[in-house]
Formats: C-alpha cells, sequence, structure tokens
C-alpha cells in the first residue's frame, strides 16, 4: 500500500524556513536600494551610456569571477553562516559604490557587491533547499517571491529616499544597516548543524540535494544531457537579461527617454519586480496545472508581447505595463531551469545547479555594456529590444522543460 504523507513540520523547520525567507528578503532589498539612484550616480560621474553599462557590468562581473567559490565558503562555514557574512559585505560593497568619487571605484565597489552577493545567493538556496527537505514538499518558490518582495520594497525606499531629497550616502547607510541586522537576527533561526544530511535507514552522511535528484551512480552524460545543459543555461539567462533590464535600464529609460520624473521613473523597476513576485506566487499552482513547459513558453510570450508593444508605442505608462509584463513572463524561468539542471542523468548531485547558476550570470555580465553601445549609437529604445528577443528565445528552448509536474514523493505503507 502507498501514501502519501507530509506531516507537520516542527517549530525549529518552520522558524528556519521565516529565517530563510529573511535572508531572501534583505538579497533583495540591499541592490535594490541602489539600483534606482543610478541616473544620479551617472550625473555626478559625468559618464555616457557605454562607460555606464561597462560600470554597472561589475556588478555581475563579480559575481561570475567569485561563483564558484561559494561552495567552498559554504561547506567551511556552512550556508547559514556565509549567507549572513556575504549578506554584510554585499551591504558595505553597496554602500561604496554609492559613496565612489570616481567611476572606477564605483565599479570596483559594485564588482566586491556582486562577488558577495553570489555568495549570498548560493548560500541561501542552499540553506533553502535544506529547509525544503525537512518540509518533505517544494518550498523553494516562496523563497523567490520573497526576494521579490525585497527587491519592490528596497526600490520603494529609494524612490522615498528620492522624494524626501535624502542624501545618497545617508540612505544606503540606512538600508545597509538595517536588512544588516535583519540578517543577522534571522541567522539565530537557521538550522544547525552541518549542511549534509544523514542518510536515512543508514545514519550515514550525504551531500545535500534537492528532494527527488537522481542517486550518486548515475549514467555518464550523454550529448542529449549535453544540449539539455546548455538549453537550460540559456532559459536562465534569458531571465537574467530580462531581469538586468529592469535592473540597470529601466530608470533612465523612463527618466531620459521618455521625461519621467525621477521618483516616477523607477516604477519601471519596481512594476517589474512587483510583476515577478505575483507570478512567482502563482508559478507553483500554474505549473502544477498546466506543466513548466507550457508556462515558461506562455511566460515568453508575455514578455515579448507586453515589452514589444512598449518599444512599438513609446509612453510612460505603456512602457511601465511592459516591464511588468517581462516580469511576470520570466517568473518562473530561474528556478524551473535550475530544477531540471539537478535532475539531469550523468552529472553529480548539485553540479547542474550550480552550472546553471554560475553561468546565468553571464546575462547580467554581457547585457549593460552591450545595451550601452546600442543606446549611444542607435538609442536605448532599440537596445532594450533584448527583453522581446529574450523571450523569444525561452519560446524556442521550453521543450527541454518538462511537460507535467513532478510527482510528489511516496512512503510505503
Amino acid at each position: 500500500m502507498t501514501i502519501d504523507v507530509l506531516g507537520r513540520p516542527e517549530l525549529a523547520e518552520r522558524r528556519a524556513r521565516a529565517a530563510v525567507a529573511v535572508l531572501f528578503f534583505t538579497n533583495g532589498a540591499l541592490f535594490a536600494n541602489l539600483l534606482p539612484r543610478y541616473p544620479q550616480i551617472k550625473a555626478e560621474l559625468g559618464i555616457g551610456n557605454a562607460a555606464y553599462g561597462l560600470a554597472v557590468a561589475a556588478f555581475p562581473a563579480g559575481a561570475v569571477v567569485a561563483g564558484l567559490g561559494a561552495g567552498v565558503l559554504v561547506r567551511r562555514l556552512g550556508s547559514a553562516r556565509a549567507a549572513v557574512a556575504s549578506t554584510l559585505l554585499t551591504a558595505a560593497g553597496i554602500l561604496l559604490a554609492g559613496l565612489s568619487p570616481s567611476v572606477v571605484l564605483f565599479a570596483a565597489a559594485l564588482f566586491l557587491a556582486g562577488a558577495m552577493d553570489a555568495f549570498t545567493d548560493v548560500a541561501q538556496n542552499a540553506h533553502g533547499l535544506r529547509v525544503q527537505r525537512r518540509y518533505g514538499r517544494s518550498i523553494i518558490n516562496s523563497f523567490h517571491a520573497i526576494w521579490s518582495i525585497g527587491a519592490v520594497t528596497g526600490g520603494a525606499m529609494a524612490a522615498g529616499a528620492i522624494a524626501l531629497d535624502l542624501p545618497l550616502g545617508a540612505h544606503l547607510l540606512i538600508s545597509g544597516v538595517l536588512f544588516g541586522t535583519a540578517a543577522c537576527v534571522a541567522l539565530r533561526f537557521c538550522l544547525p548543524g552541518p549542511d549534509t544530511e544523514p542518510d536515512e535507514g543508514t545514519g550515514a552522511e550525504t551531500e545535500p540535494r534537492v528532494k527527488g535528484s537522481a542517486a550518486a551512480g548515475r549514467p555518464a552524460m550523454t550529448s542529449r544531457t549535453r544540449y539539455v545543459l546548455a538549453a537550460l543555461v540559456l532559459i536562465a539567462t534569458a531571465g537574467t537579461l530580462v531581469e538586468d533590464a529592469g535592473n540597470s535600464w529601466a530608470t533612465l529609460y523612463l527618466s531620459d527617454s521618455l521625461n519621467a520624473s525621477a521618483a516616477l521613473a523607477a516604477s519601471g523597476f519596481i512594476a517589474l519586480v512587483g510583476a515577478q513576485f505575483i507570478g512567482r506566487i502563482l508559478g507553483d499552482r500554474l505549473v502544477d496545472r498546466f506543466g513548466q513547459r507550457a508556462v515558461a513558453r506562455a511566460g515568453g510570450l508575455v514578455a515579448a508581447a507586453g515589452m514589444g508593444l512598449a518599444l512599438a508605442v513609446p509612453t510612460v505608462p505603456g512602457t511601465i505595463l511592459g516591464f511588468a509584463a517581462a516580469g511576470f513572463g520570466v517568473a518562473t524561468l530561474v528556478p524551473a531551469a535550475m530544477h531540471e539542471a539537478d535532475e539531469l542523468p550523468g552529472l553529480k548531485p548539485g553540479s547542474g545547479l550550480t552550472i546553471v547558476s554560475w553561468l546565468m550570470r553571464l546575462g547580467f555580465l554581457l547585457s549593460p555594456p552591450v545595451v550601452g553601445l546600442v543606446a549611444d549609437e542607435a538609442g536605448l529604445r532599440l537596445g532594450l529590444l533584448v527583453v522581446p528577443l529574450a523571450g523569444v528565445l525561452v519560446v524556442v528552448l521550453a521543450g527541454v522543460l518538462g511537460a507535467r509536474k513532478p510527482q510528489p514523493a511516496s512512503g510505503e505503507g
């Protein structure tokens, strides 16, 4: 007889889930406090679009350079401690970026913040997956939704600081202290002990893995597996390209090209991450009903059509709605690509997840300078065509994603 049983989590596990949610929230809020201040920093440094694009690319460059070292940090400190330590250093890097008197120092500070953000990303996801294993069901999408809430909160804080004419240094110091303190408090409630879990029934420790992953001893990686892994990287990268459009260019496009006020221009970024949050809240139910493949294809179409129409007929309200459509469309792409990568045959547990997580950051690295160069030559409106093109790419490659919802784990009775 086979029965599906999901017991109620213990108090410690529920507290750990809340603590991981705080870590995701602070991670989203910290950087989002800086993004709407980019036009002010760009103006104060007196740089053009190309130089600006290269400078802000330092953040993803730091993440790419440091990304593969995240695993070492997690093994040495533990995922929870690594997440909190790197959160504090991310806050310091963001504060330094806001106070930098030159474009070189600005880029260097962003490089530091990006490297620390990569550590935080891997560590908080690792601890979130550890809590998920204790729950016995998927909860990881809820953490990514909380990240979006943090990003919206951070963007709103920045818009409020701009409206109140709060000095940039004071604004970022308040943000860093507030969210750094929250992360330190959350550490108290994270799961104790090492990140390895005892193998059920044997007491032997095993490597952390997502529930349902293939066990050790899986067959050698085939050419089909390599193709699917490459496609998953491109799908995740398409999601990051759209996110970067909101991060780096939404505020500038609305303020410079469409003449929106500074406070209103921040709405483009807020709309993107806000819609992304809604998409992640609804994502699990949509995937359960229609399958990840259909959800991703529909999302790609929404992103391509919504932002394509906004660029074809440029208005402030239409552009804000276009960024919202883009954020909603790509909401589930990164979690979907990571989950599928972790299930691929021929890879050690966690290897597919690490590869996708690391390589997708190339989207953040390559997008700002490319868009900046196009903007200087032909205008930012043309440069933002990267958003609908990313949506089309997802529609083309979504066939590698699962067509049906994952089956729940079963216990025998």
